[in-house]
C-alpha cells in the first residue's frame, strides 16, 4: 500500500446504464472493500436487466487520457479490467497500462453479457490473449470463456481449464464456476491447484456478479492481501451480494447487491 489512507482501484471497463454491471458495479465492490474507486471507461451501453440495446465505444485516445488523469494526480495500487470490445480499444488498454508501472491487474475477460449480447468481438480475442492476458496478475474467466481461450472443449476438467489459461501468460488463474453445478472456483498459480467453495443462493440475480467478483479481488490485492487470500475474500464477497440480489430491480435478472439491502439464506 502506498502513503495514501485508502488504497486505489482504476477500474477499466464499460458503462452499464442499468448499474448493475460494469463500472457501476466496480466502483460498489471496491467501495465494499474498503478501497477507491476509479474509471477508465471503454465503452457506453445502453443497457438494463433485459439486455443491452446499444454500445458505443469509447475512442482509444479518451481511454488513454483518462487512465493518465488518475494515476499522474491519485496514483493506481490495483487495476481491474473488464469490457474491452475491439482490437483498437484493446490497444489503447495496453498503451495506458504502461503508464501504471508495476501494480497488480486482474483482467476479467468479458465476453458475453448476462442477457447474452455479445461484449468482445470474435476479430478481439487474439488481441485480448497477445497483448493483455500475458499482463495480468490474476485471469478470472468463467468457464465458457476459458474454454473459448484455452480452445478446450466442454470434456475438459475446470482444471485443465485453469492450467491452459495459465499458459497463456497471467501469474495467475482462477476460473470461476458460476456456469457449473457445484459453483467452485479453481485457482492456479503454476505450482498449486486450489478449489474455492462458496455459499450457493436460490434466486437468479447474479447481474453483474462476475464484475464484482473481479473488482473485489483487485481491490483485496491493493489491499495488501495475497492472491490466494484476496481470491478466497473475493469469492465470498461476490456469493453474498448473490445472496443479496436485487429481484424486484427489472423484469430480468437482478442486480447483485453488494451492501446488503436485502438478505438471503444460502442452502
Amino acid at each position: 500500500m502506498t502513503q495514501r489512507e485508502i488504497p486505489t482501484v482504476l477500474s477499466i471497463a464499460g458503462s452499464d446504464s442499468g448499474g448493475g454491471a460494469g463500472i457501476q458495479a466496480d466502483i460498489k465492490a471496491i467501495a465494499r472493500c474498503g478501497a477507491h474507486g476509479m474509471t477508465a471507461i471503454t465503452a457506453l451501453t445502453a443497457q438494463n436487466t433485459v439486455g443491452v440495446t446499444a454500445i458505443e465505444p469509447v475512442s482509444p485516445a479518451m481511454i488513454i487520457e483518462q487512465i493518465r488523469a488518475v494515476t499522474s494526480d491519485i496514483g493506481v495500487d490495483a487495476v481491474k479490467i473488464g469490457m474491452l470490445g475491439s482490437v483498437e480499444t484493446i490497444e489503447a488498454v495496453a498503451r495506458g497500462l504502461d503508464l501504471l508501472g508495476d501494480v497488480p491487474i486482474v483482467l476479467d475477460t468479458v465476453m458475453v453479457a448476462e442477457s447474452g449480447a455479445d461484449l468482445l468481438r470474435s476479430d478481439a480475442r487474439s488481441a485480448l490473449i497477445e497483448m493483455i492476458l500475458p499482463r495480468a496478475t490474476v485471469a478470472t474467466p468463467n468457464i465458457p470463456e476459458a474454454r473459448v481461450l484455452t480452445g478446450l472443449d466442454e470434456t475438459a476438467a475446470q482444471s485443465a481449464l485453469a492450467e491452459g489459461v495459465l499458459a497463456l501468460g497471467p501469474s495467475i488463474a482462477v476460473v470461476t464456476g458460476g456456469h457449473s453445478t457445484g459453483m467452485i472456483d479453481v485457482f492456479f498459480d503454476g505450482e498449486q491447484i486450489v478449489e474455492i467453495e462458496g455459499a450457493i443462493y436460490e434466486g437468479s440475480s447474479s447481474h453483474g456478479s462476475g464484475c464484482t467478483h473481479s473488482s473485489s479481488l483487485a481491490a483485496m490485492l491493493a489491499l495488501g492481501l495475497d492472491p490466494l487470500a484476496a481470491t478466497r475474500s473475493a469469492r465470498a464477497l461476490a456469493s453474498e451480494a448473490v445472496g443479496n440480489g436485487l429481484d424486484s430491480v427489472g423484469e430480468g435478472p437482478g442486480p447483485v447487491d453488494v451492501f446488503g439491502l436485502t438478505g438471503a439464506a444460502p442452502h
